[in-house]
């Protein structure tokens, strides 16, 4: 990371990781980031995005912003890191689907030379699924650095996934410093 703070898009869909974001942001804010927290709804649903904003000091977005609506645009991203990634969100999109906000998001961003970082949650059962390994495929052939499972995902006392959160501000900080080196 440079000493300027840069901003990172981080996008979440509901799996249980996504109950530990008010861990994690601290984290990356003392790494230099200063994060834009974009839910799906169903994420949304699960967290808190008012606390989120309130310690991000950027907005949180799950809904696009209506045209000449005066609410405040989302930055521009020096990074993306799509944690919690479920199973449904990398499927629909490595396939173009942007249903979602968020989903989006990340459809736009594959279109830029911005370094992404996605942390998928899923099982190992669905894993499995051919329209998986068809979608890592494609995501990591157009640049996505897709973290494997097993490697980030832990069980917590309450048994509920979480991720190793120091490997996801690893992973992001070398795919940023691989981009600037091109």
């Amino acid at each position: 990371m440079t000493s300027a703070r840069q901003c990172l898009y981080l996008v979440a869909s509901a799996a249980p990781p996504v109950l530990r974001l008010k861990e994690f942001v601290p984290r990356l804010s003392a790494d230099g980031w200063t994060v834009c927290v974009i839910a799906t709804p169903t994420a949304a649903s699960w967290i808190d995005l008012d606390a989120l904003a309130a310690m991000t000091g950027c907005v949180t977005r799950v809904f696009p912003r209506p045209p000449r609506q005066g609410e405040k645009s989302l930055p521009r991203a020096d990074a993306v890191l799509a944690a919690p990634l479920t199973f449904n969100s990398v499927n629909r999109w490595a396939a173009g689907i942007s249903d979602t906000f968020a989903l989006g998001v990340l459809n736009e961003m594959l279109g830029t030379d911005v370094p992404i970082v996605a942390a998928p949650c899923v099982k190992p059962a669905l894993r499995r699924h051919p329209a998986y390994a068809d979608s890592v495929t494609r995501l990591t052939e157009a640049g996505v650095t897709l973290l494997d499972p097993d490697t980030i995902t832990t069980r917590v006392e309450d048994g509920l996934a979480t991720f190793d959160w120091s490997y996801l501000i690893s992973s992001l900080r070398s795919a940023v410093t691989s981009a600037t080196d091109k």
